[in-house]
């Protein structure tokens, strides 16, 4: 059974930046692509960010390229989200998860399992 938990989330000024984190357990992590979604209240959940397996590739949401960051540590079986410039708008609860498919996905059937979300809160 495979464990995410993520961590970092919490209030900060628009304009400012926050890093989440997210604690895989198992010893498969650095098999899998991994990738962070969003929820904001009465709002379907959306892709943000996701990574390969060796951290070569990465894919993002229009939304938040050029302001987020998606890295991962295979060591340390830890993928993080970096944001900066924030903005009310990306104000949600922030979930990992891992994929099952080989193609980096934006869609979260093509992932199978979840953390439980962190709230990132953005002030106008």
């Amino acid at each position: 059974q495979v464990q995410l938990v993520e961590s970092g989330g919490g209030l900060v000024q628009a304009g400012g930046s926050l890093r989440v984190s997210c604690a895989a357990s198992g010893r498969t992590f650095s098999s899998y692509n991994m990738g962070w979604f969003r929820q904001a209240p009465g709002k379907e959940r959306e892709f943000v960010a996701a990574i390969g397996r060796s951290a070569g590739n990465t894919r993002y949401a229009d939304s938040v390229k050029g302001r987020f960051i998606i890295s991962r540590d295979n060591a340390k079986n830890t993928v993080y989200l970096q944001m900066n410039s924030l903005k009310p708008e990306d104000t949600a609860v922030y979930y990992c998860a891992r994929a099952y498919t080989v193609v980096l996905s934006n869609v979260p059937d093509r992932y199978d399992y979840w953390g439980q979300g962190t709230q990132v809160t953005v002030s106008s």
